[in-house]
């Protein structure tokens, strides 16, 4: 049966949540005995003023990520019968995952010099193999440098998962084709990460998803970019798969494993996926980890559309396809490695202003940091204010702790909500940059400080 009442800490309440029990007597507060949605951040700071806990039915209303994701707001746009019909039913293997495998992280500025370069060379590897395929080059393909690229981006994200994602999203996107392969292979890694695969795995994935679409390029182009396609057109288009396998199985030194991930990407768990209509445990690991990136990236980059909806509804959409389209368990490790908030995410603050997200925060995902860039009436800032979600709340509820002040004098700040990519003219490359060399600067000047110091 499904969970219905989570006990959650009032820190972590937000608009949309059924309040359906409390930490003490009703009869003590201001509130109905039968329970209420909260509507406002002012029935929020009530509760914060008179509770510890409270209990919220997920079923009504939304809930925390830690209450297997109900948080997540329905979708606006209805699933279409083929998504509904067919949920899933047999047993699955238990996924065996390892968390904390990657404990150390180095530092953003650090790694996104690293990561810079190296998503040019993963982009250029990927152009290169299409191009020679696009040229009918078949005996003459050679994989050695996307191997090289992808096993070094697997490097990357290991070591610090912002660095590359920043840079896939704010790529400016070049042939559909290619900037979704590799924004792809990076939620793959950054998901293979999140549940402890071993790098070798890491590695094969990586390079599956990277090349995951090769077969489209013995497609007319007129083909693959048709949003209306018939049933007869559809059936041609989903030939790309075998045709991508077969190119691959063609070439010197592909592993079997790499070619297994490209195979099964479009397979869904209900088996109304293709070329087969395999279901459940017949879909490798890496497969089904391939087909929620795909379909994730898909739904934030749209092709064609000038309007990718914000992440919290394209989690939503991957969500309602839990256990019909993919494994419960996957999907739910899916968000929560990518959080509802990824990087370079336009959010509404709980204070009306607008930020922009930069940096994860992996122990508390709701809390993370953020650059504050348009006022409470979305007037651009004179400058640039970086704020810390976590360390500010860290900070004022010390304040309570001690005493000094009380719940009803200090606001801490929330993410209200994220907001969909174009809803204000930000430039998130720009932001990027600003914070990127915020941190480059700062270096560069303790290093000239030490070095001063010393003479």
């Amino acid at each position: 049966m499904a969970i219905k009442q989570v006990k959650v800490d009032v820190n972590e309440l937000t608009i949309g949540m059924y309040v359906s029990g409390l930490d003490r007597p009703w009869s003590q507060t201001p509130f109905p005995l039968q329970g209420f949605y909260l509507r406002d951040l002012g029935e929020i700071n009530q509760l914060k003023a008179l509770c510890h806990y409270v209990y919220i039915d997920v079923e009504k209303g939304r809930g925390p990520i830690s209450a297997n994701l109900k948080t997540i707001a329905a979708p606006t746009k209805k699933t279409t019968t083929r998504e509904r019909v067919n949920s899933f039913t047999e047993t699955l293997a238990p996924l065996k995952i390892q968390r904390g495998l990657y404990r150390d992280v180095t530092p953003l500025q650090r790694e996104v010099k690293q990561a810079r370069q190296l998503h040019q060379k993963v982009y250029g590897a990927v152009v290169e193999v299409m191009e020679q395929l696009e040229k009918n080059q078949f005996d003459d393909l050679s994989l050695g440098e996307t191997k090289r690229v992808a096993s070094e981006m697997v490097d990357s994200v290991v070591r610090n998962p912002d660095a590359f994602t920043w840079l896939s999203r704010v790529q400016e996107k070049d042939e559909y084709t290619y900037s979704h392969a590799v924004r792809s292979s990076v939620w793959a890694i950054l998901f293979g990460r999140h549940i402890g695969l071993p790098k070798r795995d890491l590695d094969v994935l990586a390079m599956g998803v990277l090349l995951k679409d090769v077969g489209k390029v013995m497609l007319d182009a007129a083909l693959i970019t048709n949003l209306d396609r018939s049933a007869e057109e559809e059936t041609l288009y989903e030939s790309f798969v075998e045709l991508g396998c077969e190119i691959l199985r063609k070439t010197q030194g592909v592993e079997p494993r790499v070619i297994a991930v490209v195979k099964t990407h479009c397979e869904r768990l209900n088996g109304t996926g293709f070329p087969h209509g395999l279901s459940g445990d017949k879909i490798p690991l890496l497969g089904k980890i391939a087909g929620i990136v795909t379909y994730y990236d898909h739904v934030t980059n749209p092709r064609g559309s000038r309007d990718p909806i914000a992440p919290s509804k394209a989690v939503a959409k991957l969500y309602e396809l839990r256990n019909i389209q993919f494994q419960e368990e996957l999907v739910v490790e899916f968000i929560r490695a990518i959080g509802l908030y990824p990087t370079g995410t336009l959010v509404e603050l709980s204070t009306g202003e607008v930020a922009v997200v930069v940096e994860q925060n992996f122990e508390r995902r709701l809390k993370p940091k953020v650059i504050v860039v348009l006022d409470t009436l979305k007037q651009p800032l004179s400058e640039y204010l970086l704020l810390d979600l976590a360390e500010d709340d860290k900070r004022k509820q010390e304040l309570i702790d001690t005493g000094k002040k009380s719940r009803h004098e200090i606001e801490k700040i929330e993410i209200a909500r994220d907001l969909e990519p174009g809803s204000y003219d930000v430039d998130i490359a720009g932001i990027r940059d600003h914070y990127l060399m915020k941190h480059e600067k700062k270096g560069l000047m303790a290093l000239l400080s030490r070095l001063t110091t010393r003479n």
